[in-house]
């Protein structure tokens, strides 16, 4: 067993502990927390020192281990560009874990992510959430699927419609979209009837989606790509979550109403296409404002993951409150993902998934893990 003692504790559910202890059972949970807590002797004992204690920070929206960058950038894989519609792929099986960026990542205090399929295709595939520690894939998943991609906008535009091939408009990727998902309806209307229907792999694949197991992940970046998404999914009756939402500030409101959470981001950056032209870190607190769960993405490695911290960081300042920007990167992605039972905050029975801080990263340039504790296994210390 471990207990961290002295420690700034944030639990994120609940209220902060300013000299508090933690214990971490021998099964890799949390067993306790608070102001005073009894360790059984022999118990490994942390001194926080008075350092800002959180969760691991959780992303939910990346391509870690997926697009592997530098040398071996033959890994590209995340992208098939074949076919507009390839719902059947699974993220999981471009995973890479050796690639450098887990190992960054756990030192910038990120535990959790959500990796899958890029942007090109209109569906592109599932999304799994993993621990970012291991060397086998299999043995690091937390949940899989946890959402299946789709995009709207330039990215499918320009892979598909350049060579004349559906879609070639912004009504063509919808198009395609309402299509798979009319088979898919009916595919599932058909199975649930008793009725045997020929198999067919990319309809089974949208099944989770059907029935509101898990959401479409909606890349979409101009507010009207947005407004799509949401009309889709009303249309539909399914789950979705609004990936990037750049411009989610000018229809705030408008997305309160209908209930779908947005994943901000990557603010950071250069305004590198047309639909990115009102990126702005303003985004995320507006929505909050307005009433929409909000979290924060760095779409790594667009940005690299282990700046997330920062990401939360420059939203806050540019007005998306402290305590929600700590949230955005932790207990609202979890609960974005379905995987809050076991990350996402510090919560007798979730897994010991903790961070032990130089300096608090939302505010501290530099700011970055002392101690990346996963499972309840010390993973990295400065």
């Amino acid at each position: 067993m471990i207990l961290i003692k002295n420690g700034y504790i944030k639990p994120m559910e609940g209220e902060d502990i300013k000299n508090g202890c933690l214990l971490i059972d021998d099964n890799g949970k949390i067993a306790a927390i608070g102001a005073n807590v009894d360790a059984p002797a022999g118990a490994e004992v942390i001194d926080a020192q008075g350092r800002l204690v959180t969760p691991g920070c959780v992303e939910a929206h990346s391509h870690i281990g997926v697009n592997v960058e530098g040398p071996r950038k033959e890994g590209t894989d995340y992208n098939e560009k074949a076919d507009p519609i390839s719902p059947h792929m699974r993220g999981i099986d471009a995973f890479y874990p050796q690639s450098e960026y887990l190992e960054a990542a756990l030192r910038g205090g990120v535990t959790t992510a959500c990796a899958g399929p890029g942007s090109a295709d209109v569906v592109g595939g599932t999304f799994v959430a993993v621990k970012l520690v291991g060397t086998c894939v299999d043995d690091m998943i937390i949940r899989d699927p946890v959402a299946m991609k789709a995009a709207f906008g330039e990215n499918p535009r320009n892979a598909f419609g350049g060579n004349k091939k559906m879609p070639y408009t912004r009504m063509g990727v919808a198009a395609v979209l309402r299509e798979l998902l009319f088979k898919a309806k009916a595919y599932q209307q058909s199975k649930d009837a008793g009725e045997n229907p020929k198999f067919e792999m990319k309809l089974e694949a949208m099944l989770p989606v059907m029935r509101k197991e898990i959401p479409l992940k909606c890349h979409a970046h101009r507010a009207d790509d947005i407004l799509t998404a949401v009309r889709i999914a009303k249309e539909f009756d399914i789950r979705i979550t609004l990936d990037h939402c750049t411009e989610g500030h000018i229809v705030a409101e408008k997305l309160a109403r209908e209930g779908f959470p947005a994943i901000v981001g990557p603010s950071f950056g250069s305004k590198g296409k047309l639909e990115l032209m009102n990126k702005t870190f303003a985004t995320a607190g507006i929505l909050h404002e307005a009433g929409v769960k909000v979290c924060i993405t760095t779409d790594s490695p667009v940005t690299p993951l282990h700046y997330l911290p920062l990401c939360a960081g420059l939203a806050a300042s540019d007005g998306l409150p402290m305590e929600e920007a700590w949230k955005a990167i932790t207990i609202n992605p979890a609960e974005i993902m379905g995987i809050s039972d076991r990350v996402g905050s510090l919560t007798p029975g979730k897994d010991a998934d903790i961070v032990i801080w130089t300096a608090d990263p939302l505010t501290t340039i530099g700011g970055c893990a002392y101690t990346t504790i996963v499972d309840g296994k010390i993973v990295y210390q400065a």
